[in-house]
C-alpha cells in the first residue's frame, strides 16, 4: 500500500460548468492484479475530504476489499487536493475561481465560475479505467458517501458496463435537508475575515473551527454522543475529539478544495446531465447492476428514510442498513470494528464466491 500513486492527463476537458480545461489530471492507486480477461476490477471513488490514502485502510486479505482476488482502483475524485484542484499547480490563472463566491444583496452565494459535477469525475474515471487499463466491465464500484454519489451515477450513465454497486452512507440526489447541512459549512468558511471574496487572504482560523463544529455536529448522532463513545477512542474530552478528531483534520486541507468539494456534492444529481435531463426516476431505474443500498440507522444527512425511497426505484436493488449509533461514520469505521465486520460480510454476500477468472488467468 506504500506503492506511488499514478497519475491521468487529459487535455481540453470539458467540465459540464462550460469551461474547457487545458488539462486535467486523475492521481489514482491500484491495489492487486489485474486479470487477463480485465473483468476482476472494483472501483472505489474518494468521499468528502478524503484523498486514497485515507479510505485504503479497508483493502486487505482479511479487509472489506480483498487485493488478493480483486483488483482495486481509487480515483481521487476532482477537488480532492490531489487530482485537478483549486490548489493544484496544473490549473491556468483564469481557472482559479473555482472557490469564488459572494453574496448577494439577499444573502445567497453567486455561483462559481468553474465548478466540478459527479459527471466531470465519472466521464474522466471512465476514460482513465478504458485509456489506461482497457477495462470495460465493473464487476463492484464500491462507494461511500460521496463515493455512494458516483456509483450512482457510474450505474446510470453506463448501465451496461456495472455489474454490482455497494452504496454506503450516500443518495443518488441531494436532498433539501443535506442542502441545509452543506450551506452551513460553506457560510463558515466564507464567514471568516480572511475571505475577500475570490479567495482566502491567510488560514481561516473561526471558519476552519465552525467548520468542524457543524460537521461533527451532523456527522455522528446524538446516541454517539450521549454514550461518550469518543472517550473509548482514547479522546480526554468532547472538547479533545472536536480539536484533533476533526478540526485538525481539515486544516490539513486547503479550504479552497473544501469549497469545491461542497460544490460538488450540492450539485449532486443522477439525472442532471443529457441523457436524463431531469427525470430523476428514470435515471434510478435505468441502473441495471445488483446494487447494495446500506445507510446507517442514525445517519443524520444521507437518512434511511431517503436512501429506503431510491432503493425502491433501482430494479436490482437490496436495501441492507447498518444497524450502528455512529451516524454517517458508520459507512467508513475504521475505528469501529463491529460495523466494519458488518459491511465485510455484506460486501460478501454481494460479492460472487470468485472472478469470473482468477488474476493472471489466460482469456
Amino acid at each position: 500500500m506504500s506503492k506511488q500513486a499514478s497519475r491521468w492527463t487529459a487535455e481540453n476537458f470539458a467540465l459540464q460548468c462550460g469551461v474547457t480545461l487545458p488539462n486535467v489530471q486523475v492521481v489514482y492507486q491500484t491495489y492487486g492484479e489485474l486479470a487477463r480477461d480485465r473483468r476482476n476490477v472494483i472501483l472505489y471513488p474518494t468521499s468528502y475530504g478524503a484523498q486514497h490514502t485515507d479510505i485504503d485502510w479497508l483493502i486487505g486479505p482479511d479487509g472489506i476489499l480483498d487485493p488478493t482476488r480483486w483488483f482495486i482502483l481509487i480515483p481521487n475524485m476532482f477537488g480532492n487536493g490531489s487530482s485537478t484542484s483549486p490548489s493544484t499547480n496544473d490549473l491556468s490563472p483564469d481557472h482559479l475561481s473555482f472557490a469564488a463566491a459572494s453574496a448577494d444583496a439577499s444573502g445567497n452565494l453567486a455561483t462559481p465560475n468553474v465548478y466540478f459535477t459527479h459527471l466531470d469525475n465519472v466521464t474522466a474515471q471512465e476514460r482513465l479505467l478504458r485509456e489506461v487499463f482497457g477495462i470495460e466491465q465493473l464487476a463492484l464500484i464500491y462507494g461511500w458517501s460521496m463515493g455512494a454519489q458516483q456509483a450512482y451515477h457510474w450505474g446510470a450513465l453506463f448501465p451496461d458496463r456495472v455489474q454490482r454497486i455497494v452504496a454506503l452512507c450516500g443518495t443518488a440526489k441531494t436532498t433539501d435537508h443535506n442542502r441545509i447541512f452543506l450551506e452551513s459549512l460553506r457560510s463558515a468558511l466564507l464567514a471568516d475575515p480572511t475571505w475577500n471574496g475570490q479567495g482566502f487572504d491567510g488560514v481561516p482560523e473561526r471558519g476552519l473551527q465552525t467548520f468542524a463544529r457543524i460537521y461533527a455536529s451532523w456527522a455522528a448522532s446524538q446516541a454517539f454522543y450521549r454514550e461518550q463513545i469518543y472517550l473509548q477512542l482514547g479522546y480526554a474530552s468532547l472538547d479533545d475529539y472536536l480539536w484533533r478528531g476533526w478540526e485538525l483534520n481539515y486544516r490539513q486541507r486547503d479550504p479552497r478544495n473544501l469549497l469545491a468539494m461542497l460544490d460538488t456534492w450540492l450539485r449532486c444529481d443522477i439525472s442532471h446531465n443529457p441523457t436524463y435531463q431531469g427525470n430523476y426516476r428514470r435515471a434510478l431505474r435505468s441502473i441495471q447492476a445488483k446494487t447494495l443500498v446500506m445507510p446507517a440507522t442514525t445517519d443524520l444527512y444521507f437518512t434511511p428514510e431517503d436512501c429506503a425511497a431510491e432503493a425502491a426505484l433501482i430494479p436490482q436493488a437490496e436495501y441492507r442498513p447498518i444497524p450502528s449509533i455512529w451516524g454517517h461514520r458508520a459507512g467508513n469505521p475504521y475505528q469501529n470494528p463491529e460495523d466494519a465486520a458488518f459491511i465485510r460480510q455484506a460486501v460478501q454476500d454481494w460479492l460472487p464466491c470468485s472472478p469470473d477468472r482468477p488474476p493472471g488467468s489466460a482469456l
